[in-house]
Formats: structure tokens, C-alpha cells, sequence
């Protein structure tokens, strides 16, 4: 199928050919027919593209404060390899579908194949999106005015927040596409509205829509006008839908509003506010979210989780059905704000003239209808490489394509498929690196004849089932970290294995970083037992990011915390006899991610294992200190190893940050060629497994 990307890294837009994507749990898979380019949002994402590296440092200085972090960390050129693989991945544009169902997933009861639909979906031959950001057509909505419902929200959503009543005055400021169907729906609720542009025609077509209208250039001009408008009261609310990077439509709102009154922010501004003017008037000051309730909360648009009616009676969703029946009763006006059609295939022209336009509609092909959506597509590229192991890469996030996918290329096995959900992240690194094939559906990978090796770099509660699929078809497998999320996971898993005689391995890369390497060979002259610290600068991440979610991500310690479980087992060579772990604030309100783990090894060796999420960006990410004999040995970030007390040796320095990722996939792709595995699997597992004990023990 064909979608609409673009490029981060210069702006290019593409019309792309993709696998389509399947339908999930909770999901509905829809035919496009129409899809509406928001003109404001796709417009700021197509000039940040466009923009240099100072246009994009000047839009983003918080990243840039982020950047400057990591070069102390991690160095320059570490640095810049992951901005550029930043900016270098596409992104899918368009949240504005209207289509036809195809196909409903599990948990869907309400829609069916056939019924036509408005949703956030992209601009795409076929989306597939989530119940709760879908909306059925009421009758005598067409397809062309359904287009706006998800515009319509993101202004019925301020509205909302404003909570004008009727008679009141309200003023719009910028009268684009969400400023213009504002104005309509506030005239529906029966309020006096003001309207504020720069432009003379929507200025003309706001007043057509019932507003009375003001040029913004001069302040003093706004001002007077909203004076005479309100009576000399002051106006009630402001809504401002303008994007600018000035702070003027903020001062106006302050400055025009009565006492108390209300501003609310639907678009993107300055926010430079003058303490006085919302200070003297005590004014209520909010941004909107998008189109409403749910709106970033995974729980709601992913896992399908509905707010109670009575408890939240305005959610995304619900905003979206409210658009589509002012629609229905005529309430809404939308013909004078479609300024531009143009078919799919063309829309490098349609982004070409956004420059004054309003509502700009791509329409898509009637005849792909009978056509079964693909969800492989061959690319022509590596038809005549060979190389051992061929592999399918399942997951194309920005790990498996920055880091895996490159060290697999280099350790020469055959780049034969990769598959993401989505088809995008997949179809880019395919043409980048030379996949033969690119997929949404990971059956695909499992079935193929031509993979003998499966990367898995999904999420991590997706691990353990594909091991186990992989395994059962035969093919070697190789799996970033953590294997699984379960003990009895790890059972399956060691019975699998077991039985297929394929080979095993997790991404436990430090253990292969040059400086990891050099250390060992030490240590393994030296019977004593060891004593191991490692500290963890973590980092923190938000409380309901997926990571925390023990169904999901299965919390920090089994997802990144294993690597340095596995570190230190490595260091010591002698399997783990015992862990303790305490969280900071066990059970309490914050994820439990600022662990202090206690292991004792079965030759009188220990490890601390400092994992904390509540430290300084400034400080190195990881620290291991090894004490043994009389000697120690300490490991900074992975670039500078020193020694103390060891004959000839002192320091060893990297040019560059080098956690052993590449060595890692070439040690992998060496047991798929030998047969002699890279990580024994009995340690894998118990890693594995003392992994989860962790997490279980800080929990709560």
C-alpha cells in the first residue's frame, strides 16, 4: 500500500510504498477513501524538517540541553551517531481518516466491516487504529465534511475547557482551519463571538460564519474592538488557535479579558506571560490536549480502555461523535473551508502549496478496494547475497535499526526480512540496508523457509512467545534483552531450546564491550573472590511509560537492570547463589527503579548493583568497580578502564563509547555458523530468572 512519510533529517515528503498493517487486539482496520492535511501541524513539521541543524536546535533547545548531556557522557561521536539515526527515521503524517472497516479485532462489538468511519489515522491506503479513536458516520455525513471531525475536536476540545455559556463573548485568535469550525461551534452553543486573523479572507469568512472580525496587527485596534464587542465588560473567553512563535495573541487574550475571565490555548504560541495581566484580572490560563480526554494515555488509545461516561463524559472519542453530529444537523459548515483536492499520488504537490490554503483533501483510488491488503512486500534488494545466519529482524524501533540491524550487515549474514508492526520503521531500514523483504506481520518471519535466524527487538512482553514460535520453527534465535518476563516463560523457553538444538542468545552486550573483555582476562587470574560494584546513572523515565507496566515492559530491573546481573555474573564466572533487593520506595507511588540489589555467587564473591533513576544527567550512565586480591579495576561509561595494583597495566581509553553491540552480534552470528554457543544458555536463564526475582522483590 501507499502512505505519505517524511523525512525528519531535510523535510522531503514521499509517498511511500509499505506493507499494510494487520489488525490487533482492540483494533479496526480501515480502507481509506479520504484523509484531510492538517495544514498547521503538517506545515511546522515540514519546516522543522526543512530547517538546518541550528533551525532544529533553535525549535527543540530542550533536546539540544539533552545533547550537550549525553556528549559529556557518552562523547561526541557516540552523540552524533544517535541524533542523526534520530532525525534519519520517517515519519507517517496525517491524523485525519476517513475510511471504510475491513476488519475488526478482538474486543470490537460495536463497528463492522462496512461501516464508514472518521478516525486519527494517518494518510494512508490503510490504517489501523485503535476503537477508542474511531468514530461511525451518522447518516447524511459524507465523506469530504467527515474529514474535518478530528480538526473539529481538537476546537471543540478548547471550547470545552472554556466553558462559555450562552450569550457570552468569546474571542478566537487565528482563524485557520480549527479557528474557523471554533467560531461555527460556539455560534451553535449561542455565543457572541469575536474573530482575529491577519488574513482579510478568513477574516471575511469568519463574519460569513456569524462573527464579527478584527485585523490583528494593531494591539491597540484588538483592544478597542474587544472593548466595544463585550459591552466594556471584558471578554469572557479567549481561545487562541493561531500558530506563531510571538507571544502577541497570549498579551491580547490577557489584556482583552474581563475579570476572571478564561484563556485557553488550543494552538501553539510565545509564552512569555506578563505575571500583571493574569495577576490584576486573577485569569484562568490552560492549554488544551490535542482533542481531548485520552489523548497520550496508552491505556485509552491502545489497550482500549474507556473513562466512564459519568465520570468523564467528554473523551477523544466522544469529542469526535459530538463533531459529527453538528455535522449531521447542518450545524456545521464546511464547503468554503475545502480549498484544495488532490489524489494521493500527487501529494508532494499538494504540500507544495499549503501556503495559504485551508482544507486540503487527498483522495484515494476506488479500484484498490477488492484488492487484499499486503502485508509483505518484496524489494528486489538482496536477491542474489547469500551469507549464514539469513535473518528476519522483527521489531524496526530505533535500537534494532541504529544498532542491530548495522552489526548484523557487518557480521555478514544475510539481511533477508524486516518486520514492524506498522510497515513504516520496517519499509525505511529495508531500503537503507538491503532487506530482500519487508513485513507488518512477524508470521511471516517465523514461516519463511529462506530465515534461519530470528532477531526479536519488540517489546518485551512480545519476547518470550516469538522465542518460543522461533524456536518451534527451527530457527536460531537471538533476542534483546529479556528473554522473557516470567519464571515459567524461562521453563518453556530452556524445554524449547533444549529440544530444538538451536542456538540462543539474549543481548547481554557489555559482557563483549573491548574494555569488558580486557578486564576479564584479568580477573580470571585471580582465584580470590571478587567484590563488584556497579552503579547505574538510570535516568528517570515517566511513571506510565510501558517499561513500568509489569504485563508490558515488566518493569526496569528486568528490562535494562538484567544487563548488569549478567555483567556481573561475567565478571565473576561463578553462577548466583543469592539476591536481595530493596527499592527506595517500595510499593510507594514511584516506579520502582532506584533499586539497590545485594548478589552473593557461589565462590564467595559479590556484586552491588546500584540501579537509580534519581540521579544527575551530568554524571557517567555506568560505573563498575571491581575489588580482588589487592588490585581493583574501574570501568567509566564504557570508554576508559583503569587498574590499580595490576603488573603493567594502568589505563585503557576508547576513542569512542563502545558498550560491545557489534561484538555481541558477530559472537552470535559465529554460533550460528559453529554451533558453539556465545553465552551459555544455562546462564542466560539464570540471569533471566534472577532478573525477575529482582523486580518481584522491589515490586510491592
Amino acid at each position: 500500500m501507499r502512505q505519505i512519510i517524511q523525512s525528519l533529517k531535510n523535510g522531503t515528503i514521499e509517498v511511500a510504498e509499505v506493507p499494510a498493517p494487520g489488525c490487533g487486539l482492540g483494533q479496526v482496520l480501515i480502507r481509506t477513501r479520504v484523509s484531510l492535511i492538517s495544514v498547521g501541524t503538517e506545515k511546522m513539521l515540514l519546516n522543522f524538517g526543512k530547517a538546518g541543524w541550528l533551525g532544529k536546535a533553535r525549535q527543540q533547545p530542550d533536546k539540544v540541553r539533552q545533547t550537550i548531556e549525553k556528549v559529556k557522557t557518552d562523547g561526541l561521536a557516540a552523540t552524533m551517531d544517535a541524533v542523526r539515526a534520530k532525525l534519519d527515521q520517517p515519519i507517517p503524517l496525517g491524523y485525519c481518516n476517513v475510511g471504510e472497516v475491513i476488519e475488526v479485532g478482538a474486543g470490537v462489538a460495536d463497528l463492522s466491516p462496512g461501516d464508514l468511519v472518521a478516525s486519527n489515522g494517518p494518510h494512508a491506503e490503510v490504517v489501523a487504529v485503535g476503537r477508542n479513536l474511531v468514530a461511525k458516520l451518522p447518516e447524511g455525513v459524507t465523506e469530504d465534511d467527515a474529514a474535518f471531525t478530528v480538526i473539529g475536536a481538537v476546537g471543540l476540545q478548547g471550547i470545552r475547557l472554556a466553558a462559555p455559556t450562552m450569550g457570552e463573548c468569546v474571542a478566537v485568535i487565528g482563524l485557520g482551519l480549527i479557528g474557523l469550525m471554533t467560531v461555527q461551534m460556539l455560534r451553535a452553543q449561542g455565543c457572541r463571538v469575536l474573530g482575529i486573523d491577519l488574513d482579510p479572507a478568513r477574516l471575511e469568512q469568519a463574519r460569513v460564519f456569524g462573527a464579527e472580525t478584527v485585523v490583528a496587527t494593531d494591539r491597540a485596534q484588538v483592544l478597542a474592538a474587544a472593548e466595544a464587542f463585550s459591552r466594556g465588560r471584558g471578554m469572557d473567553a479567549v481561545l487562541i488557535t493561531a500558530a506563531t512563535e510571538s507571544n502577541e495573541p497570549v498579551t491580547q487574550a490577557a489584556q482583552m479579558s474581563r475579570q476572571r475571565g478564561r484563556v485557553v490555548l488550543v494552538g501553539v504560541t510565545g509564552l512569555e506571560l506578563s505575571r500583571a495581566d493574569f495577576f490584576e484580572k486573577e485569569l484562568t490560563f490552560q492549554v488544551s490536549c490535542s482533542y481531548g480526554p485520552g489523548r497520550y494515555d496508552p491505556a485509552y488509545e491502545e489497550g482500549g480502555h474507556d473513562y466512564p461516561v459519568g465520570h468523564v463524559r467528554w473523551t477523544e472519542q466522544r469529542n469526535f461523535e459530538a463533531v459529527l453530529d453538528l455535522m449531521a444537523a447542518g450545524r456545521l459548515d464546511l464547503a468554503p473551508l475545502l480549498t484544495h483536492r488532490v489524489p494521493l499520488a500527487e501529494a508532494g504537490r499538494a504540500y507544495d502549496s499549503l501556503d495559504g490554503a485551508l482544507g486540503v483533501l487527498l483522495e484515494y483510488p476506488r479500484e484498490a478496494e477488492q484488492a487484499a491488503p499486503a502485508r509483505k512486500v518484496a524489494t528486489g534488494a538482496g536477491s542474489g547475497k547469500t551469507g549464514k545466519p539469513s535473518i528476519a529482524m522483527i521489531g524496526a524501533g530505533n535500537y534494532g535499526g541504529r544498532v542491530l540491524i548495522p552489526a548484523f550487515a557487518e557480521a555478514g549474514a544475510r539481511l533477508h526480512m524486516v518486520v514492524s508492526a506498522r510497515g513504516v520503521s520496517a519499509a525505511h531500514y529495508a531500503r537503507k540496508h538491503g532487506f530482500a523483504n519487508v513485513s507488518s506481520d512477524a508470521d511471516e518471519a517465523m514461516t519463511d523457509d529462506a530465515v534461519d535466524t530470528v532477531v526479536i527487538a519488540t517489546r518485551h512482553n512480545a519476547h518470550a512467545p516469538q522465542v518460543l514460535t522461533a524456536l518451534e520453527a527451527g530457527k536460531h534465535v537471538f533476542a534483546e534483552k529479556p528473554l522473557c518476563l516470567t519464571e515459567a516463560e524461562a521453563d518453556e523457553i530452556a524445554d524449547a531450546a533444549a529440544s530444538s538444538g538451536q542456538q540462543i542468545m539474549v543481548g547481554f552486550n557489555r559482557r563483549f564491550a573491548p574494555l569488558t573483555v580486557i578486564a576479564k582476562e584479568k580477573l580470571t587470574t585471580v582465584s580470590a573472590p571478587k567484590s563488584v560494584i556497579i552503579t547505574v546513572n538510570a535516568g528517570a523515565v515517566p511513571a506510565d511509560d510501558w517499561q513500568h507496566d509489569p504485563a508490558v515492559g515488566g518493569g526496569r530491573i528486568v528490562g535494562e537492570g538484567c544487563h548488569f546481573i549478567d555483567l556481573a555474573r561475567h565478571l565473576v564466572g561463578a553462577p548466583i547463589a543469592s539476591l536481595q533487593a530493596l527499592a527506595l520506595a517500595p510499593g510507594g507511588a514511584t516506579p520502582p527503579d532506584r533499586v539497590q540489589m545485594l548478589i552473593g555467587f557461589e565462590d564467595g564473591s559479590t556484586a552491588t548493583i546500584q540501579y537509580l533513576a534519581n540521579g544527575n544527567k551530568g554524571f557517567p550512565k555506568e560505573r563498575i568497580e571491581v575489588f580482588a586480591a589487592g588490585r581493583i579495576l574501574q570501568l567509566d561509561n564504557f570508554r576508559t578502564l583503569r587498574g590499580w595494583g595490576w603488573p603493567a597495566f594502568s589505563t585503557k581509553r576508547m576513542w569512542r563509547q563502545d558498550k560491545g553491540n557489534a561484538a555481541a552480534v558477530a559472537a552470535f552470528c559465529k554460533a550460528v555458523r559453529t554451533g558453539q554457543a556465545a553465552i551459555p544458555l544455562d546462564e542466560i536463564l539464570e540471569v533471566s530468572r534472577w532478573s525477575i526475582r529482582a523486580q518481584a522483590m522491589v515490586q510491592g
